[in-house]
């Protein structure tokens, strides 16, 4: 009976410490909640909007989980293409460029991008948006721009997202996405939407959640944005000679591809390179035995989605499997 007593004793003084925590954790974001509302109004963001959006709102915990505990996930070249560019996917990817054959092209009309790019980043961004993400937009980026560790990146972030719910574009309901933020079928973060988002089918919103218009022209508007130029593809895998200088790969380094041919370097067909005055780089994934890939303009285009050479070159290779291209080569 004592041990009973002394272990609703302790019970009673954890709970009695843990309820001020909490309420201290709680007040602390409320008061940082009204400074960001304070901001907010000053940017010219609605009363009714910032009260809509905060009602309610707290600090996401698995949120925090996710940011803290992020899995390090490293692929060769070979096992990450794997991962991402199956045969289902191919499949399925080819099915949606003749099902939405119309639209892509009013959009490449529009923007200048060859359709099977925007959706092989459709597939990689959200698996031909069938994976948004659950998670509320405005909650996961107020806990992130709540949190300490990145605060003035998500605090921006935050801004946007707010700004998007004030001009209309979805319903706070609707406004699903990663645990990060990024949202709808593109996956874009709210200052990207800003930024990029466009209204294709003229309903007055821009809608990346449910708008397949609005979808693909906003992707378009992206690449056009970042550069894109609708007269090349993205580059091509290539053969080195023996004893090629390393010190020539990486993006930093541009040469015309006249140049790149005498230095020895030639189609994986074994024929020739063409296009002698467009300027390319030299990348490589990994190590020596690699595949070594010359990458134009639109490479540099796709890697503003997302600055990783796997996932930019799985874009790019999806792409031309789409259209009835090979797998690539082994270098060895």
């Amino acid at each position: 009976m004592r041990f009973l007593k002394f272990v609703l004793l302790i019970i009673t003084l954890t709970s009695s410490l843990a309820i001020p925590a909490l309420c201290q954790a709680e007040d602390d974001f409320s008061q940082w909640l009204e400074t960001l509302r304070a901001e907010a109004l000053a940017k010219g963001i609605s009363a009714n909007t910032l009260d809509m959006a905060f009602a309610d709102l707290q600090p996401i915990p698995r949120v925090i989980e996710l940011d803290r505990n992020q899995p390090e996930f490293k692929y060769d070249l070979w096992g990450y293409l794997d991962l991402v560019i199956t045969k289902s996917r191919i499949k399925k990817g080819r099915q949606m460029l003749y099902t939405h054959r119309k639209l892509l092209k009013q959009i490449k009309d529009h923007y200048g991008v060859q359709p099977r790019f925007l959706v092989a980043i459709w597939a990689l961004e959200t698996n031909f948006g069938a994976n948004i993400g659950k998670f509320p937009v405005i909650g996961a980026v107020a806990t992130l721009a709540h949190d300490t560790r990145r605060s003035g990146f998500f605090r921006n972030e935050l801004l946007s997202a707010l700004t998007i719910l004030d001009e209309g574009h979805i319903n706070i309901s609707d406004m699903r996405g990663s645990w990060a933020g990024a949202m709808g079928q593109l996956q874009f973060m709210p200052s990207t939407f800003v930024k990029f988002a466009v209204d294709e089918d003229n309903d007055g919103r821009k809608d990346i959640w449910h708008s397949l218009p609005d979808v693909f022209g906003s992707a378009a508007n992206f690449l056009s944005g970042n550069g894109w130029d609708s007269h090349f593809t993205w580059g091509r895998q290539v053969y080195l000679p023996k004893d090629f200088d390393q010190q020539l790969f990486g993006l930093n380094n541009e040469k015309t591809l006249s140049e790149w041919k005498k230095l020895g370097i030639r189609r994986v067909d074994g024929k020739a390179l063409k296009g002698e005055n467009i300027k390319a780089s030299l990348i490589q994934t990994s190590g020596s035995n690699d595949p070594s890939f010359l990458v134009y303009g639109n490479f540099r285009a796709v890697m503003k989605w997302n600055p990783s050479h796997l996932y930019a070159l799985a874009v790019c290779h999806l792409a031309d499997r789409l259209e009835g291209a090979g797998p690539f080569r082994d270098s060895k």
